[in-house]
């Protein structure tokens, strides 16, 4: 019999709006003895059954809800369901932008909590972050291999989110090929090399697509900085849009090695493309020295705030980057800039990024507001699913 957990008076509320979500000081009791993973039952505090979740008695999220149908068993069939829906709602995208690599599932946004699934190619890569996810790590797979049995499954569950869950990292083959060290993909007829063994995240920046898009329109016989270019997919897009000079900048030089067959293999001439190994904040200071000035800059930097406690710092390190963009703008220059943060609320975004402005001395204009591409759903019940944002500016 599994155990159940009864809601302190009053904590129903989110789930009744259907958040997935029960925090530890919004549970009054647990009866029964549930191990990491189990499946529990959720109750109000009058007794009123709630919903279905997996257990974590680790975390300070203790429980993550499966389901909100009473009659919905969490086995084999609820995981190839939600699968199978999650793929038909990618399915117009994939058709529409000739997608070889997309996001198949977005965790809570689709209904599997703490599973996130892309695809490239043929390789199925999972992050299981969840004590949930992990404890139904074999029915996933399972799932998996009904739907899309021409794929190999790998996993990059190497991430410190896991220790939160009482989870060690893990990555490897769960079935089929362990991938080369590079899987091509294609996005509206670009091709886009993917590290999948040992790139960031689980490969590439799959939510960055439609932005990246939106950058070539741009760029068209412009002087161009691409700043955290990683493995250059928007220096690809900016190449491709006409820019006429090309600067890439990222700490890893393995990354920069990618960036250039990554632009190659499009068949683009890179006899005016920089790719320089160097820290973004002590290279913008260097050109601002020397009185560089770029028509296009793309700031693109890794998560600034992994916690509330970090959030003021991350606001200081975004005004500091985005002052200096500002500073290297020449006059009616371009701005991409973006937070990966999802703690970095949109209009807060915005407000740094005008100081940042105001700070440098330059009049400027908001042209486009940009979010995750469209394979990386929110869940209008889950708000957190609502993760990058992004500023097209142009300033004066």
């Amino acid at each position: 019999m599994s155990a159940s957990i009864y809601l302190v008076k009053g904590r129903e509320k989110s789930l009744l709006r259907r958040h997935p979500w029960i925090f530890s000081k919004g549970i009054e009791r647990v009866e029964g003895n549930p191990v990491d993973g189990d499946t529990v039952e959720i109750y109000a505090n009058d007794g009123k059954w709630l919903a279905r979740g997996a257990w974590s008695g680790s975390s300070q999220i203790r429980a993550r809800v499966w389901t909100f149908d009473k009659d919905e068993t969490v086995d084999l069939d609820f995981f190839i369901r939600r699968l199978k829906y999650a793929q038909e709602s990618r399915d117009p995208l994939i058709k529409r932008q000739g997608l070889t690599g997309y996001r198949l599932c977005a965790a809570e946004s689709d209904g599997l909590p703490g599973l996130t699934i892309d695809r490239y190619a043929n390789f199925l890569v999972c992050q299981i972050l969840s004590a949930g996810a992990e404890f139904q790590r074999e029915l996933i797979t399972q799932a998996l291999r009904t739907l899309y049995p021409e794929c190999s499954i790998y996993e990059r569950s190497d991430v410190a989110v896991r220790k939160k869950e009482g989870l060690k990292e893990r990555t490897g083959v769960i079935y089929g090929d362990t991938p080369n060290e590079s899987v091509v993909i294609e996005e509206s007829g670009v091709k886009i090399l993917v590290d999948i063994r040992n790139g960031h995240k689980t490969g590439f920046y799959l939510d960055q697509r439609d932005n990246r898009q939106a950058a070539a329109k741009y760029t068209e016989g412009k002087r161009v900085l691409n700043c955290f270019s990683y493995t250059g997919g928007f220096g690809v897009y900016a190449l491709k849009g006409g820019a006429k000079e090309l600067v890439n900048v990222d700490l890893s030089q393995n990354a920069l090695d990618i960036a250039r067959q990554n632009a190659e293999l499009n068949g683009l001439d890179t006899s005016n493309t920089q790719f320089i190994r160097h820290d973004v904040f002590k290279l913008l200071r260097e050109y601002r020295e020397k009185g560089e000035k770029f028509d296009v800059i793309v700031l693109d930097p890794p998560k600034f705030a992994e916690s509330k406690a970090q959030l003021l710092g991350a606001c200081r390190g975004y005004k500091d980057i985005n002052m200096l963009a500002f500073q290297l703008l020449a006059p009616g220059g371009v701005l991409l800039t973006y937070s990966c943060s999802g703690l970095m609320e949109q209009s807060l975004f915005q407000k740094i990024v005008a100081d940042a402005a105001l700070d440098a001395g330059r009049d400027a204009q908001i042209l486009e507001l940009l979010s995750q591409a469209s394979d990386h759903p929110i869940g209008t019940a889950y708000p957190e699913g609502f993760y990058l944002k992004g500023l097209v500016v142009r300033a004066r």
